[in-house]
């Protein structure tokens, strides 16, 4: 059955047929021009030939015992504890942030804004080096929490700043991106009928940006768990008090390459699932 056409001679994209809705996916695919997908397969490729070649290299009758060693669980599981912690650092300062930005108006926004952006196009190196700089121990605050008996580089406390310094912008982002496509409509109408601003954040505001908020909490995660060169720097590769996962893959790049190779995989499926848990709550 041959789907109604509009004037131009294009199928419409409101008609039913036989096969059901002819929705507006498929009509972007049928509009784009054939030449695009020459340079899609290679978009494609530069990411999954380089992904096929480490899941061909894995040595599988060892998998288990190479992920299984007492130095890649301690590293996985610190990886676990302190991405989560991060996570947990994010949302609590992230959230606020992102209100501020895009609910409030305010001389320098701009360069906060900015600001706080800038841990996504740094290199990592240069956000460890600049931590270092603020909580050493010689550092702007670190050496008066050093006088006070704290300290935080080279522990573990360094590895959650760390990763709390490159994911923050992530969460930001996301919470933000949701705020600004919302109307304010809702938040007015509740505000007029008597709700105080901290009941329309909890009732209103909130809910209606959860999406995003969801979304932006698994990047960070995702991010905190795959960071290298910020821990390196600030916090350096202590077995079981600094050496996190991509850290452990570093160092045994070196002595025992089939062992590298087994954790990038293992950290490969993880940033999969958290990927994929991600563009699920996206499209919802």
């Amino acid at each position: 059955m041959t789907p109604p056409r509009n004037q131009r001679g294009f199928p419409n994209a409101n008609a039913r047929g036989r096969r059901g809705h002819l929705g507006l996916d498929r009509l972007r695919i049928v509009t784009l021009p054939r030449w695009i997908l020459v340079p899609a397969v290679l978009g494609a490729g530069l990411v999954l030939v380089p992904l096929l070649g480490l899941v061909l290299r894995v040595d599988w009758a060892d998998f288990g015992s190479l992920i299984s060693t007492e130095a890649s669980v301690s590293a996985l599981l610190l990886s676990i504890r302190t991405a989560f912690a991060a996570t947990l650092i994010c949302l609590l300062l992230g959230v606020p942030l992102a209100l501020l930005l895009a609910r409030t108006r305010f001389p320098g926004q701009n360069l906060l804004r900015t600001a706080v952006l800038l841990p996504l196009v740094l290199p990592p190196v240069v956000g460890g080096i600049a931590l270092l700089q603020a909580f050493g121990r010689r550092g702007l605050l670190g050496a008066q929490l050093e006088a006070a008996g704290i300290s935080i580089a080279f522990s573990t406390t360094a590895v959650v700043l760390a990763q709390s310094f490159v994911s923050l912008p992530f969460l930001v982002l996301s919470v933000e991106g949701a705020l600004r496509s919302n109307a304010v409509g809702y938040e007015e109408v509740a505000a007029g009928l008597g709700a105080g601003p901290g009941t329309v954040l909890r009732r209103i505001t909130l809910p209606l940006v959860l999406p995003g908020l969801a979304s932006g909490a698994v990047l960070a995660f995702a991010r905190a768990l795959g960071e290298f060169g910020a821990t390196l720097t600030f916090a350096g590769s202590l077995q079981g008090v600094t050496r996190t996962l991509p850290l452990e893959i570093y160092l045994q790049r070196e002595v025992d390459p089939d062992a590298a190779v087994a954790l990038s995989l293992l950290l490969l499926v993880l940033a999969a699932v958290i990927v994929a848990l991600t563009h699920r709550g996206v499209r919802r």
